[in-house]
Order: structure tokens, then sequence, then C-alpha cells
């Protein structure tokens, strides 16, 4: 075999950006793209409500690298080699514009993940990728200087030299079992990205309500994030809830997914400031109603649900509002505690924290260091990050640096 013969094992963000990079780094190799299913592709499709968030637009690889709870730092050197602004160049030079949202995320100026899907299968067409559906990998060992792989619903078997695994995260260790076998260490896969259940709290009967500056502490483990955060019909989701959960996944696994939280609907910590700007509203407002004359940027639903958990009466003026009962308030603002008892993931999106881990992988090129042909990318690797288009990013930084073959 005079030429390299290289399969792709998997055909989602990671596994197809590896092969388009193996073909254009080698273009007289053979590139072969395992997909288990009838189609391509499937979270790219979803992702980011059929938009796609393709990456981020943070290009600093320092401020980068800070988004992923496990292995950001690790794979610096990837990053430094294809990261975000060769995302954009990449997708913009195939004619896909992108653009950038005020929260940073990155999705094709279309708004619709079809056009990301159509730049791929295009470049894989005209590079010579050639894509299996339907066709599972159920074994995979060395023979000699080859990879021999075995293949679902049948008994023949191909063999390449050199074979790259996209196979993704899996909710279950059982599902790393393969690789376990060719001696990696695997990281004992737990959900990541999850959102957090209120059974029976009444807060639910607000779904819907969104406030878009809140600071939300998982007590008890030093976890703290800031952002927008929902009310949803189970409890809470939006990025400052699914970046606690991302920081906190293993954490919050050993705790079975029951703890409690602590949320500031306001974000700002300084309680004095907040008290005084209280005290200026029954100033400007003595006979008004607290419920219509709010003093901070809420919801009205949620401002009335606040103000009844403080026992304050919804027909009270603000001058009768009391300074214990002012300060109490205050205090309900900036520290409402929910105790959290489950979590609920996205199905098909789902992320997990977990996979191969990285002291088995050369951090320069991802090829295994106990098996050499083999490579590593995407989700199957221990490398998880927050919401945003970075869980997207991973996939093509290390698809194209794993589609070098080392070189």
């Amino acid at each position: 075999m005079t030429d390299k013969h290289i399969a792709i094992v998997g055909g989602g963000a990671a596994g197809f950006f590896a092969a388009l990079s193996a073909k254009d780094h080698f273009p007289n190799a053979q590139v072969h793209l395992f997909e288990k299913t009838s189609k391509v592709l499937a979270k790219v499709k979803i992702s980011g409500g059929g938009r796609c968030n393709v990456t981020n637009g943070n290009h600093d690889v320092n401020s980068l690298v800070a988004a992923y709870p496990r292995g950001g730092k690790k794979l610096k050197n990837v990053f430094y080699h294809f990261n975000t602004q060769n995302t954009f160049e990449w997708f913009e030079s195939r004619g896909v514009p992108l653009k950038t949202e005020s929260d940073g995320r990155v999705f094709p100026v279309s708004d619709n993940s079809q056009s990301i899907i159509d730049c791929l299968l295009s470049e894989a067409e005209k590079l010579g990728v050639l894509i299996h559906y339907n066709k599972g990998v159920h074994s995979l060992q060395k023979k000699n200087t080859l990879w021999e792989i075995g293949f679902n619903k049948s008994d023949k078997t191909e063999t390449f030299t050199d074979v790259i695994v996209a196979t993704g995260g899996s909710p279950k260790e059982s599902g790393f079992n393969w690789l376990k076998a060719l001696g990696h260490t695997i990281k004992t896969p737990v959900p990541s990205l999850f959102t957090f259940n209120l059974p029976q709290n009444k807060i639910t009967q607000l779904m819907g309500l969104s406030v878009e500056k809140t600071a939300v502490k998982i007590k008890g483990e030093g976890i703290e994030t800031k952002g927008p955060l929902l009310i949803t019909h189970w409890g809470f989701s939006g990025p400052a809830v699914l970046v606690a959960s991302s920081f906190g996944a293993r954490k919050l696994a050993q705790l079975n997914y029951q703890f409690e939280i602590e949320i500031n609907w306001l974000q700002e910590q300084n309680t004095e400031l907040l008290f005084q700007k209280l005290q200026q509203t029954i100033q400007q407002y003595p006979q008004k109603t607290i419920t219509n004359q709010k003093s901070f940027e809420l919801p009205n639903r949620l401002w009335q649900f606040l103000l009844q958990k403080s026992d304050i009466p919804l027909d009270r003026r603000w001058n009768e509002l009391g300074k214990k009962q002012a300060r109490k308030f205050i205090d309900l603002l900036t520290h409402d505690t929910y105790s959290v008892s489950g979590k609920t993931t996205f199905k098909e999106e789902f992320v997990t924290c977990g996979g191969v881990a990285l002291e088995t992988v050369d951090l320069k090129t991802l090829e295994s260091k106990n098996s050499k042909g083999l490579y590593f990318v995407g989700e199957v690797l221990d490398v998880d990050a927050i919401t945003g288009g970075y869980n997207f990013q991973a996939a093509w930084s290390t698809g194209f640096i794993a589609g070098k073959l080392g070189q």
C-alpha cells in the first residue's frame, strides 16, 4: 500500500473536518468517512435552534481556553494552529458568510445550519472524500503496521494506514470499551450543559421569563456564574445555568443532582447600593403601589413573585414599606435560594464531560501515545466547553490538526 488509506470513524463535525483536512493535506490518499447512521452532521443540523452556532467571536487564544472546563489549557497549542479566526476564514472563503452576535456567538448570515452542512458536503465532494452511511465500526485492531476495522452486520474487514476516531461523547463508559481495549485511559463520562430541575416549585409557573443579568452560585461548591437565566416549566435554564452545569459537571454528578443554588436576580453584590436605590423609589413614588412601580428592571411577573415570596402584599404602597422589610427584600433579590433535584439534558444536543484521557494523547498531533497511526478528535476526547460555539470550535480545531497525521 504505497499511498495513505485513511479511515475516519464518525460523521459529526469533528470527523467531517478531520476528513477534509486529511484529504487536503494528502491529496493522493484515499479518505473514507464511516457514519453508523443514515445521515452525517446531525448535531450541526439542530444546533443553535437550527441556526448552528458555528464558533465564537473570541479570537484571543488565552481567553478562549478559559471556556473549556476540561481540556482547554492542554489544547492551547491546537488552538494556536487553528482557532476561531481560522474557522471564520475557512467558511467565508468557501462562500458562507458568518456574523457575530452581541453575546459573541457566531452564526451563518443565513441563520440556517444547512448553509454549514452544504458547505462541508460540497467540500467533501470536491476533494473526493468517500462517505459511507449506515456503516458502524464494531472492532479496531492493529495488524502489523496497518489498522484492521470490522464493521457491524459484516464479516468483512478493511485495512487502513491511519484511523481518526470521531465517535463523539457517550453517556455510558461502555461506549468507550473498544478504545479502552487498545490501552487508553477513559475518564468516566457524565452529562455537561444541562438545566436544573425544581420539582413542584412555584417559580416554574413563570415559565418563559428571561432575566438578562443574573448571578448563579452553586452553594458549597465554589461555582459562580453570571449571565441570562431562563425560567422553564421544569426549572432553570439559560447561559448562566448551563455554564454552571458545565463547570460543575463532575461535582454535581457526585451529588446525584441534589443541591442548592443561590440566585442574585440583579447581579449587583453591593446590597447597600441597592437599598439606597429602594429608598430613592420610596421618596420619589411614596403613594404608588410596589407592584406597579418597580425599583429594578425585572419582568413584572417575577417582580410580583418575589414580592410575595418576601411577604410583601401586592397592594402595599412604597411609603408603607419599612426599612427592615426593605432590607429583607434586597436580601431576597440578591440571595434567592432554591433546591435543585435532578437535571434535564437536550437529547440530540447532549454534551458529555469525559472520554479519552488527554494524558494518553500526543497533544501536538492528537495521535495516541501507545497506538501509532490512531488519532482522536472532538468529544471522544475528555474535552468539553460552555455554550457559545466553543464545542464546535474544538471539533474544527482538533479535526484540522488530526487530519495532518503528525506533519
